[in-house]
């Protein structure tokens, strides 16, 4: 039996959590960075508990008014601080199965190996035991396996790729898929065939374990229930 992961980035200030809570296997949950607040938070843990879906910490860079989707210049030091500060947040409220970070600090970190051994020892300073969410190939990779934590592989459904394996910045023209039935395809090439079309059109192996949706996207309920449907249909188990 094949099995495949949904995971949900939320907490976000969305308002349809407990609906994408109810169609993922996981979520990543915003711990008072970039979005997020213990309120929001409890909300989201209890969905999560409800409908048995594996709960994450989701940590980025403190910075609200660009939703930690602009880079930043932080020492190694104050990047493992901010990880950990946010992830002991989380585990004060219940059991944490894994950390994805977020947006700019999860794309600095996976090109920076200093930047990763940071984040994982962040990580590592709350839930030495943790799985990571991360791209099966970079940086935090790496640091993962150094660290002794589990990796489960990432996939976008709703981001154009580069042909380094790399998202394409959100700041360029067409980085986020935005047509349905475009990013259920490139779920489908994922789960099925492990692989990846990038912007120049290229495929590039992409072996992930879970796949991701952002819970801020205009269609993400729609996107994620087409998602889950054309998985099953396709005969995988989504589970975590």
């Amino acid at each position: 039996m094949r099995m495949i992961d949904l995971n949900v980035d939320l907490g976000e200030g969305g308002a349809h959590d407990a609906e994408l809570i109810a169609l993922a296997s996981s979520a990543n949950i915003a711990c008072g960075g970039h979005a997020g607040d213990e309120s929001t938070m409890r909300a989201a843990v209890s969905a999560c508990l409800e409908h048995g879906v594996a709960i994450g910490a989701h940590p980025g860079y403190e910075d609200r008014e660009n939703f930690g989707r602009v880079p930043m210049n932080l020492s190694a030091e104050e990047v493992a601080d901010l990880v950990s500060r946010q992830v002991e947040r989380l585990a004060t409220i219940t059991e944490i199965h894994h950390v994805k970070p977020h947006g700019a600090l999860y794309n600095q970190a996976d090109r920076d190996p200093v930047l990763a051994a940071a984040v994982v020892r962040g990580v590592v300073r709350v839930l030495p035991g943790c799985v990571l969410y991360a791209p099966p190939a970079g940086a935090l990779a790496s640091a993962a396996k150094t660290a002794g934590l589990t990796l489960h592989a990432e996939g976008f459904a709703d981001r154009r790729y580069q042909t380094d394996g790399s998202l394409v910045p959100r700041n360029e023209a067409g980085a986020v898929i935005e047509k349905v039935p475009e990013a259920v395809a490139q779920a489908l090439e994922i789960a099925l065939r492990q692989r990846v079309k990038t912007r120049k059109n290229p495929w590039i192996p992409l072996p992930a374990r879970t796949i991701c949706v952002h819970g801020d996207g205009l269609e993400a309920l729609r996107l994620l229930g087409e998602i889950r449907r054309s998985l099953e249909a396709a005969g995988f188990t989504i589970r975590a």
